[in-house]
């Protein structure tokens, strides 16, 4: 049975299309996809951008949310509501943007209730890390009451959901965006105030004002550096991204003389405890209004140009894939 899919080739020059489908990757589970999304990562790949894809030719995207088709695998059944993420999708395996996949059911997760796959999307492999770098925090033992964490990049897939977790979990939230006109939507996912990225984005002290006990940072290279060095004695960093850029031009001083603790989340091949984890975390602190906030709903075929427009700077939020549509 044929199915549509973002196609990605590069034989004698590059492409994207949605196109016709009769192969599927390999796996004991096979999934109707209903939803996927389009994440940064995404983007790239569409744009050949950067080398995100390591196997051509390419299904694109990062995650998948559908239900369960048929399995040989113990642990899931016809009819069961599943998400898949990372695991190299879209990167070395056919991704998510398409109506059928198969996987190893030992990367799969069980959608907790109340989540549907409508929701799994919303949320994402963002979301889903979003929740990993809060965890991490609360793993080190940083709770509300040890002052303010700032999340970097709030107004993308992983900020939004950083900010609405650590507000519904009772931290007062200080959002940096380079996106002056949507402080307003932070507000509404629950940040106590806004700073302008600019501030974090040059070069700084390698030991500054001790301001927050804990950060979730989406940027990397100067602002990760400058988020350090305002870290209080004995607090942690969680860094998951490098939308400003790879390098870290840090100093050491934060962490030997503050005992301030750098996390490093990997949501790609994180274990099976640590998803099943995030994602009850997210059932229980996310409700349908809010992710309707944060996430706007687009076609398969509408993939293309968003992609060009996410890659620009201009996307606040996420965007959702109803892939059959």
């Amino acid at each position: 049975m044929s199915y549509r899919a973002l196609y990605l080739s590069n034989d004698l020059e590059f492409s994207a299309r949605v196109a016709e489908l009769d192969d599927l990757p390999e796996g004991d589970v096979e999934i109707r996809v209903d939803y996927s999304t389009l994440n940064y990562k995404d983007a790239l790949a569409i744009c050949n951008t950067s080398p995100i894809v390591r196997a051509w030719p390419m299904v694109a995207g990062i995650d998948a949310a559908g239900v369960v088709a048929s399995s040989a695998h113990p642990d899931f059944r016809p009819g069961e509501s599943v998400v898949l993420n990372g695991w190299g999708l879209g990167e070395t395996r056919w991704g998510g943007l398409c109506q059928r996949t198969r996987a190893p059911g030992d990367w799969l997760v069980k959608l907790p209730a109340p989540l549907t796959p409508r929701d799994a999307a919303a949320i994402g492999t963002a979301g889903y890390t979003a929740a990993m770098c809060v965890q991490a925090l609360e793993r080190h033992g940083v709770t509300p009451g040890d002052g303010p964490i700032l999340v970097s990049g709030a107004t993308g897939g992983v900020g939004s959901v950083a900010v609405a977790l650590l507000a519904r979990a009772g931290f007062e939230v200080v959002a940096l965006t380079g996106k002056v006109a949507d402080h307003a939507y932070l507000r509404g996912l629950g940040a106590a105030s806004v700073l302008d990225r600019k501030e974090f984005s040059a070069p700084g002290k390698p030991l500054q004002k001790e301001r927050y006990a804990g950060v979730v940072d989406t940027l990397g290279s100067h602002a990760l550096a400058n988020a350090c060095a305002q870290v209080r004695r004995g607090g942690a960093v969680a860094a998951c991204g490098l939308a400003m850029g790879m390098d870290f031009p840090a100093s050491v001083a934060p962490f030997i003389l503050r005992g301030v603790t750098l996390y490093g989340i990997d949501s790609v091949y994180a274990g099976q405890d640590r998803r099943q984890a995030a994602w009850s975390r997210l059932a229980g602190s996310l409700d349908a209004p809010l992710l309707a906030g944060i996430a706007r709903e687009i076609s398969l075929a509408e993939c293309i140009s968003a992609a060009r427009t996410l890659l620009a700077g201009q996307v606040v939020g996420r965007y959702r894939v109803d892939v059959n549509r």
